[in-house]
């Protein structure tokens, strides 16, 4: 669910008009319901609540700090995956040692900031990133606690670009090699082997992937807890959440069995049978599911062009604000701020002003017929929308608002165009 709903026939954000904070803010523009964040991660809590478990936020989803803030006082920790994503996490009031740092190419410099600030764990990619920590570590005198991240090699079904659980992805050590590497890791004299991780991809949205994998490690994890003390189990994120509301009606072989969509209570009533006996805490790193349904991106339709058959409704957001169309071949549902139900429904492809082809939100699509000056909104943009934007055709960046009731913050400001070239010289 979600806290964006028309009230008569205008879209709000909570109890806020999205017109209103278009007027106030401009176009495009990002806006996040507080309510739907803490709703979100309540239902996730409140489903695992019989089994030892911490909450990771994926910040890599969504970084900005007053959303992370608003995580933090409800108790989430964070999954890093840079050295920048923990200096955010410690500015949003978030405690260094409830994150744990993943990624397959950590720095020395990174390597050091995060022993410095005292993180949870590292989740260790591979045998030459282990000997890296050992080194930085025995150089400033202190164990380093890791957890090795083991591929399961499990496919999750989902976008090639978005599975990291087989041995076709970059992720992770190989499951057959893991408990050897184990071995040589407690013999280390700058580790301290705290946990043991998995992670198997994003936007799962069917139990099985998730099934399969625990079912594979749990028996992994409880051997390495008698072997060598580790103390948790983190089973990764990767829950899906819905784009297409189409598809909550049964897309074929979308969904599976009653599962429409994967609902926290089905997930933890699946895993939490598999980990409860383990005497281990079992940490959940959800980054989609907790913010991708909390955000919107709000655009105006600046022209309506017809070429043959074709339709375009070109936008003031593109593919620079939102990229996941144009990476991902991404859906993300697109509808008028002010509805008109007796507008006709045609044909449609909403385009941006980059100049690239690829630079397209949608192509066909049955939408209301814009007309120039009107306001859309892309819904299900809470996660990896403004994460993943960038200045691409030196375009400033979209402002950011954070909503609560009837209350609208900025909580990043529109870029200028003197933002644009700050730091460069002549």
């Amino acid at each position: 669910m979600h806290h964006f709903a028309y009230d008569q026939e205008r879209l709000c954000a909570e109890s806020v008009s999205v017109e209103v904070l278009v007027s106030q803010h401009g176009t495009p523009l990002y806006a996040y319901s507080k309510s739907t964040l803490e709703d979100h991660y309540r239902k996730l809590d409140q489903a695992l609540a019989g089994v030892d478990h911490r909450i990771l936020f994926a910040m890599k989803a969504n970084s900005n700090l007053a959303v992370l803030k608003t995580l933090a006082d409800l108790g989430a920790g964070f999954d890093i995956v840079s050295g920048g994503e923990l200096f955010r996490a410690i500015k949003a009031g978030g405690a260094p040692s409830s994150c744990t740092f993943a990624g397959v190419g950590k720095t020395v410099e990174e390597i050091r900031y995060a022993l410095e600030q005292g993180v949870l764990a590292f989740n260790v990619e591979s045998e030459a990133e282990l000997d890296a920590i050992d080194r930085v570590a025995c150089g400033m005198g202190v164990k380093a606690p890791v957890a090795l991240r083991v591929n399961p090699n499990v496919d999750a079904g989902t976008h090639s670009k978005i599975t990291t659980g087989t041995y076709e992805n970059k992720f992770g050590i190989a499951y057959e090699q893991i408990e050897a590497i184990y071995q040589r890791a407690s013999g280390l004299h700058g580790i301290r082997l705290a946990g043991l991780q998995t992670h198997i991809g994003s936007q799962i949205t069917t139990v099985a992937p998730f099934q399969r994998a625990i079912e594979k490690l749990a028996p992994l994890a409880a051997k390495l807890k008698d072997r060598f003390g580790i103390s948790f189990f983190d089973i990764g994120g990767g829950l899906g959440i819905v784009y297409d509301p189409a598809l909550e009606s049964g897309g074929e072989g979308w969904w599976e069995g009653d599962d429409k969509p994967l609902t926290p209570a089905t997930y933890a009533k699946t895993l939490a049978p598999i980990v409860s006996g383990l005497g281990l805490k079992i940490l959940v790193e959800p980054g989609r599911f907790i913010c991708g349904n909390a955000g919107i991106l709000v655009a105006r339709v600046l022209y309506v062009k017809k070429t043959g058959s074709k339709r375009f409704v070109i936008v003031d957001a593109a593919m620079n604000d939102l990229i996941r169309p144009a990476f991902y071949e991404s859906y993300h549902q697109i509808v008028p701020v002010r509805r008109d139900l007796s507008r006709p429904l045609l044909p449609t492809d909403v385009v941006g002003p980059i100049c690239e082809s690829g630079d397209v939100f949608c192509k066909d699509r049955p939408l209301p017929e814009f007309q120039e000056g009107d306001l859309v909104a892309f819904l299900s943009a809470g996660a990896y929308g403004f994460a993943m934007s960038s200045n691409y055709n030196s375009r400033p960046r979209a402002a950011e608002l954070l909503v609560s009731g009837d209350q609208a913050k900025v909580v990043r400001q529109r870029e200028t165009w003197d933002d644009l070239i700050r730091g460069e010289s002549l």
